[in-house]
């Protein structure tokens, strides 16, 4: 059997992620302290944990409804109404997907044909470029810098769009870089739309992760923009329920129909066990996001302060729990600094340039791990960083 022959080619040239390449190396190592996956270390609340054990124990086994189940959806049109000024319909504008992963996926194939330009602000998560190439949509990277706080800027944003520019994907808070979006900032993107036919992905998964005394903003919230915004967003980060695999899209039913369309010939329906266990989490735990957002940013305070004193040049992030550090002092890739690191320090960090070749010269570094984890991980990378300064 000929598999070059038989396998699809779009498939066949999309890069592995670099994200897992690191990770699975570390894996096998011993004693590697890895930052590099973006996992809460805190156990999901009790309570949402019991709500899930008490839907097994009373037989709610059976599936649902494609879109969810309604009183799950009901309970995230509420959450999205009292944390961000959304107004949603649950029946028809809010369906739960398998992941913030599965919305974003569903997303683009709803809208992107072949040939529509999708533009993709860099650095950012690792899956929208193979996405949009699977449907045969162009990726058009925006590189976001350093200097601008890794934000979009209205600039920025008209330099790239064309005639066939059909989406935008607006990543935040964002992963690698911890940058975030101020609701004047997403005002001059919202000026630059006004008058075109360009959908919105906002993927909003580190919403509740936002520091300082403004809180996250919606780009959906912005005058206007509800009817062109699919905002992305789920349970893993704010709730610590990664392994529940349990997100959900919001936005126009036009749309939302399409996509639960897409969910139900691939999917079926969302975990049911996962959905009961999210009820609770809505209803109930508000107290659990403030605990672990405090948690996260004593860290991000601690892990900020290190990078910095070390003379890595560190941008301070208001968003997620990562940090973006530049390693261009060193002379190395991003690649080569990763490797060298781990084979030298046992250290696990990803390679900027996973994240889009906007992110090459720089690490990303995760501190959503321990304080004594994270303490020991500086000193290493210290140690590592002073013996390259002595040779």
């Amino acid at each position: 059997m000929d598999y070059s022959k038989v396998l699809s080619q779009r498939a066949v040239q999309l890069k592995p992620s670099g994200i897992r390449r690191f990770f699975d190396i570390a894996s096998e190592m011993k004693d590697v302290i890895s930052l590099g996956v973006g996992e809460p270390d805190f156990k999901t609340p009790w309570s949402i944990r019991r709500a899930g054990i008490e839907s097994l124990e009373k037989g709610h086994t059976w599936y649902t409804a494609n879109a969810g189940l309604i009183a799950l959806r009901t309970e995230i049109s509420n959450y999205l109404s009292r944390r961000f000024s959304l107004d949603y319909d649950p029946k028809q504008e809010v369906f739960i997907t398998v992941g913030g992963s599965e919305a974003i996926d569903l997303c683009i194939r709803a809208i992107v044909e072949p040939g529509d330009e999708v533009l993709v602000v860099e650095p950012s998560f690792v899956c929208y470029d193979p996405i949009t190439r699977l449907t045969g949509g162009i990726p058009v990277p925006i590189a976001t810098k350093a200097e601008d706080s890794f934000r979009l800027t209205a600039q920025q944003l008209q330099a790239a769009i064309t005639p066939k520019t059909k989406l935008l994907i607006l990543p935040f808070p964002n992963n690698p870089t911890g940058g975030i979006m101020r609701r004047r900032h997403l005002e001059e993107i919202a000026e630059v739309l006004r008058g075109t036919d360009i959908m919105v992905l906002s993927d909003e998964i580190y919403a509740e992760l936002t520091y300082g005394d403004e809180r996250h903003v919606s780009f959906a919230s912005i005058e206007g923009m509800k009817e062109r915004t699919i905002v992305v967003n789920g349970f893993s980060k704010a709730y610590a329920m990664t392994g529940w695999r349990l997100g959900y899209a919001a936005g126009p039913e036009p749309v939302i129909k399409q996509m639960v369309k897409l969910h139900q010939f691939a999917i079926m329906c969302a975990p049911t066990t996962s959905q009961y266990a999210a009820i609770e989490a809505l209803r109930h735990c508000d107290p659990d996001i403030e605990r672990m957002r405090d948690e996260y940013d004593m860290r991000r305070r601690l892990v900020v302060e290190g990078f910095n004193r070390i003379g890595m040049t560190c941008f301070e992030p208001e968003g997620a729990f990562y940090v973006f550090p530049s390693i261009r002092k060193t002379g190395m890739t991003s690649n080569e600094f990763c490797m060298k690191l781990l084979e030298a320090e046992h250290v696990a960090v990803v390679p900027g340039d996973a994240f889009g070749q906007s992110g090459e010269g720089f690490v990303r570094v995760s501190y959503s791990y321990s304080v004594n984890h994270l303490v020991e991980a500086l000193k290493r990378i210290e140690r590592f960083i002073h013996t390259l300064e002595n040779n």
